[in-house]
């Protein structure tokens, strides 16, 4: 499976509005980090997981011609706002376009963009979506998906292991539970906001803490804020951790 970094910002990207920090005015590109997205590619197969709000920006740049399903954590501004992005791969594929999701998140989803499930008129056209509630794993294209719960403040957000991937992004802490779905993991994708511990983030030094617990042959952290550089922070990092980047691509056996 190839695993394509669309986005490794938080929600304000990199560079931040207004900012004039060294991290903002940096020309090293993988300072640049767009809002926070994966595309996942096996045989047969072009997933997204979350449909940020820099979508259309980031299908250009990956020459994304193809969809075939969405996968969500959450309903955030910055992993929803995207959604609206759908019509063209709709048009390409000829139907509408599986989404798999919570019911929590799937409710905000509705509310959000509503008009998306009301008889109204379309105007330049509205997304067409094939809802699936998420309740327990499920097949995908060849693949099982295994859910795995993890906590985003109060809020319970849904991240991701398929073979030996995992993708958990805006985790402030991993129930007990949840760390069966994590074990033999060749490569697992781990929000590390700040070095600053923050109430809804995991802090690089706790992620690096929960990497070393999973022990994932490697781990990359993503949903990065304007506080990391990424020169200096990926040096300071152990062995078997890396800092993401915007392109990033990885080969997961």
């Amino acid at each position: 499976m190839r695993v394509t970094f669309l986005g490794t910002g938080t929600s304000t990207g990199v560079p931040v509005p207004t900012c004039t920090c060294a991290v903002c005015r940096s020309d090293d590109p993988r300072d640049r980090r767009l809002r926070p997205s994966v595309l996942l590619e096996w045989e047969g197969a072009t997933v997204l997981v979350d449909t940020s709000t820099d979508l259309r920006r980031q299908a250009l740049d990956a020459g994304l011609m193809r969809l075939d399903a969405v996968l969500y954590t959450h309903a955030h501004a910055d992993h929803l706002l995207g959604l609206d992005e759908l019509r063209m791969y709709n048009w390409r594929r000829g139907g509408a376009m599986p989404v798999y999701a919570s019911a929590v998140t799937l409710a905000a989803i509705r509310r959000t963009f509503w008009y998306v499930f009301e008889d109204v008129e379309a105007g330049g056209g509205k997304p067409l979506l094939e809802i699936h509630e998420i309740d327990g794993s499920f097949p995908l294209h060849g693949r099982t998906v295994v859910p795995v719960p993890v906590h985003h403040g109060t809020l319970t957000v849904t991240g991701y292991r398929i073979g030996g991937f995992a993708y958990l992004t805006d985790v402030s802490a991993i129930p007990e539970s949840s760390y069966p779905l994590l074990a033999g993991l060749d490569v697992l994708v781990l929000s590390a906001l700040r070095v600053r511990p923050h109430p809804t983030h995991m802090h690089l030094a706790r992620a690096i803490e929960e990497a070393a617990r999973i022990g994932a042959r490697r781990t990359l952290f993503t949903h990065i804020a304007h506080d990391l550089g990424h020169a200096a922070t990926a040096a300071s990092l152990p062995p078997g951790c890396e800092l993401a980047y915007d392109g990033l691509t990885v080969e997961v056996p």
